[in-house]
């Protein structure tokens, strides 16, 4: 079974908790010459020159990281080790999005190559339950359905050693 999609919308899905966790209520305003700060930019949106801004980047990663960090228990280690996965992964997408605007396809299959090195090394650092928590809580927010209870068992019937 591919986790690939499960990565990637893990990583949308993060990326639009960090979005709304620096935006205001109010849709920011206009600025009235074209001077912008990033505190008043969307944190998805790239810096100019087509660059994600570090600002944007640290912000979604460390989001993702505190989010994890609360929900599985990580120690204080383990928190920095994800966080430099997690910002690694959140920069690495970003600038794919940038370079290859025009290529949807090529943008998603190489998004899916970021996303399954991030969930092997986020395994690397993981204990078992956490990852596996970890694995269960993605999915919920995916809306998919749990089949933990079924993986890697022979359906009835049909064999398994008996």
């Amino acid at each position: 079974m591919s986790y690939r999609p499960f990565v990637v919308a893990f990583l949308v899905v993060g990326s639009s908790v960090a979005a709304r966790a620096q935006t205001t209520t109010a849709p920011p305003r206009p600025q009235p010459q074209a001077v912008a700060t990033t505190r008043n930019a969307p944190a998805s949106a790239p810096a100019p020159g087509g660059k994600p801004s570090d600002a944007s980047i640290d912000a979604r990663a460390n989001a993702l990281t505190d989010n994890m960090q609360k929900n599985l228990g990580l120690t204080p280690a383990q928190t920095e080790k994800v966080r430099v996965i997690n910002r690694r992964g959140v920069e690495r997408v970003e600038n794919l999005r940038v370079r290859y605007r025009a290529n949807p396809a090529k943008m998603h299959s190489l998004i899916d190559d970021v996303s399954d090195s991030r969930l092997s090394s986020l395994k690397d650092v993981l204990a078992p339950a956490q990852f596996d928590k970890y694995q269960r809580k993605r999915e919920e927010k995916m809306g998919l359905p749990n089949t933990q209870g079924v993986q890697g068992n022979a359906p009835p019937g049909l064999g398994g050693g008996e």
